[in-house]
């Protein structure tokens, strides 16, 4: 498969439409803006990722457009913290970092998934954290065979990272569908996935991130089909199609075709929490008790950076949704209730006997 390193055509066609990123025709800004006064601090992302991976690139991205507003005299600063599973990055955010309204942090949702997890380096609580913009991306799931295959009685191969991945999403989403499984650990990116698959090592696939349409056109050509996504979050709190691939059922939609039950209420919780923090591709947010008046100035700057053009169509050749308004509602199910993320890491030990170092 191949990777379409967008987010670097972006960042160069910016600078070239207009020199000078703070020119106000460099970016749609909301009406009423009060701009951020930069003369005693600067602004800055803390990237919960490594210098020049996924998260990183989405960071420098973003950067340009919040930097007229937040930071219009000063370019804003990008610091990257730890490995790409953002976990270090939380970690910063939630110990070291002053409330101030100055510094922000763009974590993936693999971080998230840790603290569902339970992983020990974890010190820091999802639910304290103040969503400013997420980056969703739909989560296809592919089978060899469609839909069809998942009435065969023995398991699924499914290719896996890990039990503590994002593509935890994809086995709990099995479990929802009724469907045995026999997880394939150790594939941790894209390309050992999709020659597990051609070479018909792996029966199904959980595609997330960024590029969704070009790795699910590899598998399709090696006798994949796309049979639900994770979704998207809707207003009410629950999870509708993803707009990017409308035609495909949701998991619960899929589900419910099939007559399956729900899952146990702690275990379901916990699947809706996992869910979220997969569908997560990015969340920029700001630490607990910063000045409400930072957290607007936040937000405004973000509805300003995802208006421009060149990031929209940098998100829609990933398809991944770029969401101000909804961030919170992407970030709520993953503070779980400790019966789910008990239930949770009871079935990860019963099933696999994984359990957190």
């Amino acid at each position: 498969m191949r990777r379409r390193f967008v987010l670097g055509a972006f960042s160069a066609t910016l600078a070239w439409v207009v020199p000078g990123i703070s020119s106000a025709a460099t970016s749609v800004t909301p009406n009423n803006t009060v701009f951020a006064d930069t003369l005693e601090h600067d602004y800055r992302i803390l990237v919960g990722g490594l210098p020049g991976g996924r998260t990183d690139r989405w960071a420098h991205a973003i950067s340009l457009g919040l930097q007229t507003i937040l930071s219009p005299n000063t370019a804003l600063r990008i610091e990257t913290a730890g490995g790409r599973d953002g976990v270090t990055g939380a970690n910063r955010l939630q110990t070291l970092v002053t409330a101030d309204g100055h510094t922000g942090a763009l974590l993936p949702g693999a971080a998230a998934i840790a603290y569902l997890t339970g992983d020990p380096r974890v010190h820091f609580r999802p639910g304290e954290w103040i969503p400013i913009l997420a980056g969703i991306n739909p989560g296809v799931i592919v089978v060899r065979g469609g839909i069809a295959r998942l009435a065969r009685p023995n398991p699924l191969r499914l290719a896996a990272a890990a039990p503590e991945s994002p593509d935890l999403a994809a086995i709990l989403a099995f479990e929802r569908l009724g469907v045995p499984i026999a997880p394939i650990f150790g594939l941790r990116d894209v390309s050992a996935v999709a020659r597990a698959f051609r070479l018909g090592e792996a029966d199904a696939v959980l595609l997330a991130g960024e590029d969704i349409p070009a790795d699910l056109a590899s598998l399709q050509a090696a006798d994949g089909s796309a049979i639900c996504t994770l979704g998207s979050p809707d207003q009410a709190g629950g999870t509708k199609r993803d707009q990017h691939f409308p035609a495909l059922p949701t998991v619960e939609e899929l589900a419910l075709s099939r007559n399956v039950a729900t899952l146990p209420a702690p275990l379901e919780r916990a699947y809706q929490a996992v869910l979220a923090a997969s569908r997560l591709d990015f969340v920029l947010i700001l630490p607990r008790l910063t000045p409400a008046v930072s957290v607007a100035l936040w937000r405004q700057a973000a509805l300003g950076a995802t208006g421009q053009s060149a990031l929209q169509s940098a998100a829609a050749a990933s398809a991944i949704s770029l969401t101000v308004e909804s961030a919170g509602l992407a970030l709520s199910p993953i503070a779980a209730p400790p019966d789910a993320l008990l239930a949770l890491r009871q079935f990860l030990f019963t099933r696999f006997g994984w359990r957190p170092n």
